[in-house]
């Protein structure tokens, strides 16, 4: 990797468009309904999806939204949509794109985020501690995490 950089996106930006495609055709199954989300403009007020570039390539993505899959939950806002290219992987790049969420949290006077996830010992290190666990719509039980902005 040559030069990373981490932007911070809304709708109306050049990036938009390239970021939905990128998450579209990503290797996770997850992306698809991303880039459904961003097209149908579902982020709003200050959310954001924030894409990891290497020069012009996107090599990842993630969003800091409201809400993420868990229903009725007092939590928000939430890291979301976490995904790097497996090329990329182990290049430190998710917790680039964590560090720039939760300054932009931080900036929005936020003084926590959360995240769900079904992974183990992989947010640990970036600072988040479980917090809860609930079933998903789909059935699974997942761990809601949360660290301090």
């Amino acid at each position: 990797m040559k030069y990373m950089q981490i932007e911070s996106l809304i709708y109306s930006d050049k990036l938009w468009q390239a970021v939905a495609d990128y998450a579209q055709n990503c290797t996770w199954k997850a992306g698809p309904n991303l880039s459904k989300l961003m097209k149908d403009g579902h982020f709003s007020d200050w959310e954001r999806v924030f894409a990891a570039f290497d020069g012009e390539h996107i090599i990842g993505y993630c969003t800091l939204a409201k809400t993420d899959c868990i229903p009725d939950v007092p939590y928000t806002p939430y890291i979301g949509f976490m995904f790097v290219g497996e090329q990329y992987r182990g290049n430190r790049v998710s917790e680039k794109m964590i560090i720039s969420v939760l300054a932009y949290a931080k900036e929005l006077g936020f003084d926590k985020v959360y995240l769900v996830s079904d992974h183990v010992n992989l947010y640990e290190k970036y600072g988040f501690v479980k917090i809860d666990e609930k079933e998903a719509p789909w059935g699974a039980v997942e761990t809601i995490f949360m660290r301090l902005t």
